[in-house]
């Protein structure tokens, strides 16, 4: 499959996955992140059913905060 990742082309060797899926693939470890497909925001408790498919535009935004 493939995807645009945070402005970036991936190929994932998966037909989908979720974003569950997709943030332990990608080993992204932040506790506080943003998530979204083709612009729609996914809140944390849909991520394990949000799909992402074959050319979908996803996002993975790592809060930071900070003074």
């Amino acid at each position: 499959m493939r995807i645009t990742l945070n402005n970036r082309e991936e190929i994932i060797e998966a037909d989908q996955l979720t974003i569950d899926e997709l943030i332990k693939y990608k080993n992204f470890t932040f506790r506080l992140l943003v998530t979204k497909i083709n612009g729609k925001l996914i809140k944390k408790e849909n991520r394990k059913n949000a799909i992402i498919k074959d050319g979908d535009n996803v996002a993975v935004l790592h809060m930071i905060s900070g003074g």
